[in-house]
C-alpha cells in the first residue's frame, strides 16, 4: 500500500470518525445526558457543602460535549483507520468493508467492553474521591490486558489454523481469551463504592448509555469508513473508466 492510499485511508477515516462521533453525540445528549443531571441531583441532594461551578452545567452538556466527543471522535477515526491499514490482508481474505467492520467490532470488545464488565462506568456522586487515582489505575490495566490477550488470541489462532482449520482455530483462541480474562476477572480487585441510596435504576440506565455510546461510535465508524475504504480501494469498473477517460484535445 503506497504512502498516497494510506492518506487517502486516513483522510476518510478521520472524516469518518467525526461522522461517527455525531453519531455518539447524539445518543450521549438523549440517552446519557438525564442521567448525568439526575446523579448531580442526588450529589447535590446529598452535600454538606455546595461547590461554585467554574463551567456551566448547561454550557457543560452542550457545547462541552460536543467539542470533546466530535474531537474525540477526530482522533479516534485517524488511529483506527491506521490500524485498519495495517489489518487488510493480514486479518484474512475480507474486503476493506469487511475487515473495517470485524475491526472495530473487536476492538470495541477489547478496548471497551471486556474491561467495562469488570469496571463500568459510574455517573456523577458514584465513586471516592480519594481512590480515583487507584481506579484509574485498575481500569487501564484492565484495558491493557484485554488488547494484548486480543492480540495474543489472534496470533494464537493464525499459528493453529494449519492444523485445526479457521473454524476450530477460532473457536480455541476464543475460549483462551475468555479463560484469561476470566481469571484477571477473579484476582484483580473489586471496586464498590456506590452510594447508600443512590437509585439502582439511574446506575443502570447510566451504564447502559455509556455503553451504547461507545458502541454507536464504534459501530458508527465500522460502517462508514468500510464504505469508503472499499470505494477508494474497489472502485467500480463503471467509475474507474469514466474517471479516466479523458477527451481528445483538438
Amino acid at each position: 500500500m503506497n504512502s498516497a492510499t494510506v492518506r487517502g485511508l486516513l483522510v476518510r477515516g478521520m472524516l469518518a470518525g467525526l461522522a461517527a462521533g455525531v453519531l455518539a453525540l447524539i445518543v450521549a445528549y438523549f440517552l446519557g445526558e438525564p442521567s448525568v443531571d439526575k446523579a448531580i441531583g442526588f450529589e447535590d441532594a446529598h452535600a454538606h457543602e455546595h461547590e461554585t461551578e467554574v463551567v456551566s452545567r448547561s454550557l457543560q452538556s452542550t457545547a462541552g460535549l460536543a467539542t470533546g466527543v466530535l474531537v474525540h471522535g477526530v482522533a479516534f477515526g485517524g488511529i483506527a483507520a491506521l490500524a485498519c491499514c495495517f489489518a487488510l490482508g493480514r486479518v484474512g481474505r475480507f474486503s476493506p468493508r469487511a475487515t473495517a467492520l470485524l475491526l472495530s467490532g473487536c476492538a470495541l470488545l477489547a478496548v471497551y467492553v471486556v474491561p467495562f464488565l469488570k469496571y463500568p462506568a459510574n455517573p456523577p456522586s458514584v465513586g471516592d474521591s480519594d481512590t480515583i487515582g487507584r481506579r484509574t489505575a485498575l481500569y487501564f490495566l484492565m484495558m491493557l490486558l484485554s488488547v494484548l490477550l486480543a492480540l495474543a488470541a489472534t496470533l494464537l489462532g493464525r499459528r493453529l489454523a494449519p492444523r485445526l482449520g479457521t473454524w476450530y482455530a477460532t473457536v480455541v483462541a476464543v475460549a483462551a481469551f475468555a479463560a484469561v480474562i476470566g481469571l484477571a476477572y477473579a484476582f484483580l480487585p473489586v471496586v464498590d463504592e456506590v452510594p447508600a441510596g443512590f437509585p439502582a435504576a439511574l446506575l443502570w440506565r447510566f451504564r447502559l448509555s455509556a455503553l451504547a455510546v461507545q458502541a454507536a461510535l464504534w459501530g458508527g465508524f465500522g460502517l462508514l469508513f468500510g464504505e469508503l475504504a472499499e470505494r477508494l480501494l474497489n472502485p467500480k469498473p463503471g467509475a474507474t473508466a469514466s474517471a479516466e477517460a479523458v477527451p481528445a484535445a483538438h
